[in-house]
C-alpha cells in the first residue's frame, strides 16, 4: 500500500516536471522528441513491439510484406510516442492551437445528429492522438462528456482529470457512470465512447477477417434511447497536424430483436472503422491482444512430406481442436508441406536458426525465402497461427520462425535440433528418446496417433460395408510395413510369418485380414499374393502399392481380436497399442538400439506381446486362453494435460 503511494507521488511529480518541460519547447520540437521516444520504445520494448508487429500481419498481412509490416510498425511507435507527448501539451492547448493544427472533416454531422434532441454517441477506437482528440470533441461548440476507466494510480488520474476539465471535457467516471452519460444525452450532449477493446463482456464480431471482442455499451445506448452514433476517427497528418474524419450518422438496424440488433449494428460499426484503420494504420493501438477473446483459433500444421510425421501432427492437433472445442472454440486447421530448396538446405536452416532470437526474426523471414522453396515460403509468409504443429527434428526451427511471426503458440513433436527447449511452449519426445524433466516436455510411450473409439466405428463400419467383412468374426489383423533406414523386411522372414498366421488361422477357426505399407518390398508383395491371394481363410488383402484402401488399417484394428505387426515402425505399432486390441509385434534383426527400447517398454508395460515369428501361434492361443486385460496407451491424456496448462 505504502509502496503504491509512493508510485502515484512519484509519477505524479515527474509528469509535472515533464510536462512543464514540454510545453516550454515549440510544439514541434516537443513531437520530434515523441517520435524519438517513439523509436526507443520500438527498440527496446521487444514484447509489445512483437505483439503490435504480430497483429498488424493478421490484420494487414495479405495485402504487406513482412518488411512493409515491420515499416508500419515502426511508424505506429513513432506515432504513439508523439499521442505521449501530447499528453503534457493538454494545458497548452487553445482556440488558436486547435485553429492552427487541427481540421475537421463532417464536424456538421455531429450538430445534424444533436438536432434530435436525444443526444450523440461520438463512438470510436483507441487510435491516434486520444486525449487530444477529447480536448479536440470538447471544443466544438456543443456539451462534450467523456467515458473514463480511472487508472491505477488516484493522484495521476486526478491530475489528468484536472487537464481534461479545463479545456472542457466533463468527465464520467465507471462507478455510477451509466446514470450520468444517460443523463448527459438526455440534456442533447454528446458522448465519447470507444468500440474496441470489449473484454470478456464484450459481442464478438469479426475485425479483419477474425473474431474480436468489441464493447456494446455505445450500440445498445443509441438503440435503447434512439440516440445518434456518430463514428470519430483521428489521424495525424504531419507533426502537430491532426485531420479528425466524423463519419454520417449511422443509421442502425431494428429488428425487435435486441440481441440480434446489437450484433448485426456492432458488425456495422466495426465495418466502418476497420475502413478508417486499413486507410490509416499507423493511428492505431495495435500493442493490446486483439484477438484474446476470440471463440476461433487457427492451427497451422507443418509437414515434412512424411506420413508417419504427418499422422502425428495431425493427432495432436485433434487433441488441440477437442480441448478448444469444450471450450466453446470454432478451430480451423491447415496443413502446409515444408519444401527446401535443395538437400544443402535443409541443414543450413537448422544452423541459421541458432541465430534465431524471441523476437529478433520478426518481419526477416530470410531463412525462410532463401532456403524453402518460393511456393512454400509464400504459403507460411502469408499464414496467421495461432498454433503452429510439426513432427520431426529438421521442422522444429521451421516451426519456431514462422510461430514467432504471429506471435503464436509452438508445438512440436521430437527433439529439436540446436535450438533450445525453451523456445517452445510444448515439446513431445517419446521415453526411448530419454526426454528432459523439464515443464515443456512431455514424454509418451509411443507415437500420438488418430486411433480412438470414434475413429475405428467409422473406419470399421466403412471397411466391413465395402469389402462384405462380418463385424462378430474373429479376424488376425495383419499389420506389414517394410524397409527403413537401416531395417530390411527379408522374404524369408515373411514367408516363415505366412506360414505360422495360416497354421493359427487353422487352428482357431480364425480369418485373416492383411494389409501392406508404401514401404513394403516389391519380392515382399509377390510372396504374400502368393500365400493368401487364394486362401480361403484371407478374406482381405491390401497392397497398398498397388490399391490402397484408406480404411485399411483402421478397419482392420478395429474388425481384429489379435492383431500382428512387423517390428519396425513405431507409429504403426503406436496405432495398434491404442486400438484396445491384443498385438504383438514379431522379433526381427537390424532394429537399432532406440527402436529396441521402444519395443521393450512397451512390451514390459503390457501394451504389446513380443514373439519370435515361430512363435506366434502359441502367444495367441494363450491370449486367447488367458484373456488378459487389454491395455491402452495414455499418451493422449497426457498431451492434453499439458495442453491445458499453455492454453
Amino acid at each position: 500500500m505504502k509502496m503504491s503511494f509512493l508510485l502515484d507521488y512519484l509519477a505524479c511529480i515527474l509528469f509535472k516536471v515533464l510536462g512543464a518541460l514540454f510545453r516550454f519547447l515549440p510544439v514541434g520540437l516537443a513531437l520530434f522528441v515523441g517520435r524519438r521516444l517513439g523509436d526507443w520504445f520500438y527498440y527496446f520494448d521487444a514484447r509489445h513491439r512483437a505483439r503490435s508487429y504480430a497483429n498488424i500481419k493478421i490484420a494487414l498481412g495479405q495485402s504487406l510484406s513482412p518488411k512493409a509490416i515491420c515499416r508500419l510498425t515502426k511508424e505506429f511507435y513513432q506515432s504513439f510516442g508523439q499521442s505521449l507527448i501530447e499528453i503534457f501539451l493538454i494545458p497548452k492547448v487553445d482556440k488558436a492551437y486547435l485553429d492552427k493544427y487541427v481540421e475537421a472533416e463532417g464536424a456538421e454531422n455531429i450538430y445534424a445528429g444533436l438536432k434530435k434532441g436525444r443526444g450523440a454517441v461520438l463512438i470510436s477506437v483507441h487510435a491516434g492522438s486520444w486525449e487530444l482528440a477529447n480536448i479536440i470533441c470538447a471544443n466544438y461548440g456543443f456539451p462534450f462528456y467523456l467515458f473514463v476507466k480511472d487508472q491505477d494510480f488516484p493522484r495521476l488520474n486526478k491530475l489528468l482529470n484536472s487537464y481534461r476539465q479545463a479545456k472542457g471535457c466533463r468527465i464520467i467516471t465507471k462507478e455510477g457512470g451509466l446514470k450520468q452519460l444517460i443523463e448527459a444525452l438526455k440534456n442533447n450532449s454528446a458522448v465519447g465512447i470507444t468500440l474496441d477493446q470489449g473484454g470478456k463482456a464484450g459481442e464478438l464480431v469479426e475485425f479483419f477477417g477474425r473474431i474480436a471482442s468489441m464493447s456494446t455499451g455505445g450500440i445498445k445506448i443509441a438503440l435503447k434511447y434512439d440516440t445518434a452514433i456518430i463514428p470519430v476517427y483521428f489521424t495525424r497528418e504531419k507533426g502537430p497536424k491532426i485531420k479528425v474524419f466524423v463519419g454520417k450518422e449511422l443509421e442502425l438496424t431494428k429488428t425487435g430483436d435486441a440481441e440480434r440488433d446489437v450484433k448485426d449494428n456492432l458488425k456495422k460499426v466495426t465495418q466502418v472503422f476497420e475502413d478508417f484503420i486499413r486507410k490509416y494504420p499507423k493511428e492505431y493501438l495495435w500493442t493490446y491482444k486483439i484477438w484474446k477473446y476470440s471463440d476461433e483459433k487457427n492451427i497451422l500444421i507443418l509437414s515434412d512430406g512424411k506420413a508417419g510425421h504427418l499422422r502425428q501432427s495431425e493427432a495432436l492437433s485433434r487433441i488441440v481442436s477437442e480441448r478448444l472445442e469444450n471450450k466453446g472454440m470454432r478451430v480451423k486447421v491447415e496443413t502446409i508441406e515444408v519444401k527446401f530448396k535443395n538437400k544443402l538446405a535443409r541443414p543450413l536452416f537448422s544452423l541459421s536458426s541458432l541465430l534465431a532470437g524471441k523476437y529478433s526474426c520478426q518481419g526477416c523471414l530470410w531463412c525462410l525465402r532463401r532456403l524453402l522453396q518460393a511456393d512454400t515460403y509464400a504459403r507460411l509468409a502469408s499464414s496467421r497461427p495461432d498454433m503452429v504443429i510439426s513432427c520431426g527434428s529438421s521442422l522444429a526451427p521451421v516451426n519456431f520462425i514462422v510461430a514467432r511471426e504471429t506471435q503464436a503458440r509452438s508445438m512440436v513433436i521430437m527433439r529439436p535440433p540446436f535450438l533450445s527447449r525453451k523456445r517452445f511452449d510444448l515439446i513431445i519426445i517419446p521415453q526411448h528418446d530419454h526426454p528432459p524433466k523439464k515443464k515443456n516436455v512431455v514424454a509418451t510411450k509411443g507415437a500420438l496417433n488418430l486411433i480412438d473409439q470414434r475413429y475405428l466405428e467409422e473406419q470399421s463400419a466403412a471397411l466391413a460395408k465395402n469389402y462384405n467383412l462380418n463385424p462378430g468374426a474373429l479376424y488376425i489383423g495383419l499389420l506389414l510395413g517394410g524397409d527403413s533406414k537401416k531395417f530390411r523386411l527379408h522374404k524369408d522372414l515373411v514367408a516363415r510369418l505366412a506360414s505360422e498366421v495360416k497354421s493359427v488361422a487353422e487352428k482357431l477357426d480364425a480369418s485373416i485380414l492383411l494389409t501392406t505399407s508404401r514401404r513394403t518390398p516389391p519380392e515382399v508383395e509377390n510372396l504374400l499374393k502368393q500365400e493368401f491371394r487364394a486362401y480361403p481363410r484371407c478374406k482381405l488383402m491390401v497392397i497398398a502399392n498397388e490399391r490402397n484402401i484408406p480404411q485399411a488399417v483402421g478397419g482392420i484394428l478395429a474388425l481384429s481380436k489379435l492383431v500382428i505387426t512387423s517390428p519396425e515402425s513405431i507409429s504403426m505399432i503406436s496405432e495398434a497399442a491404442n486400438s484396445g486390441k491384443f498385438v504383438l509385434a514379431f522379433k526381427s534383426a537390424g532394429l537399432s538400439r532406440k527402436h529396441r527400447e521402444f519395443l521393450q517398454n512397451l512390451a514390459d508395460g503390457r501394451y504389446i506381446y513380443l514373439s519370435a515369428v515361430e512363435a506366434l501361434g502359441r502367444t495367441m492361443e494363450s491370449i486367447l486362453r488367458d484373456n488378459p486385460p487389454v491395455k491402452i496407451l495414455a499418451d493422449r491424456d497426457l498431451v492434453a494435460k499439458a495442453i491445458e496448462k499453455i492454453w
